[in-house]
């Protein structure tokens, strides 16, 4: 997948910016879970405490592609370009 990535240009920088837009998110998402009713209070808050999840994956995703990209640089790998280049 981080081959994949790669080769369509995301870069780890971009990963990582997804990763805090998805904390401000999850505190959106909390924030607004206190303005529901009580009944749907409980949903509100799984939803916020489940987009809270992805930070740590988008931000491990980005460090890895990071890490791929310079193994890459250093000829460790044969990374191609979008047309096989």
């Amino acid at each position: 997948m981080i081959d994949f990535a790669a080769r369509r240009g995301l870069r780890g920088w971009q990963l990582q910016g997804l990763s805090m837009g998805s904390i401000l998110l999850c505190i959106v998402l909390w924030v607004r879970a206190k303005t529901v009713d009580q009944d749907e209070r409980g949903n509100a808050e799984r939803r916020a405490l489940f987009v809270g999840l992805w930070p740590p994956m988008f931000w491990l995703m980005g460090d890895t592609l990071d890490r791929h990209l310079a193994a890459a640089r250093r000829g460790r790998l044969g990374l191609r370009g979008p047309k096989g280049r």
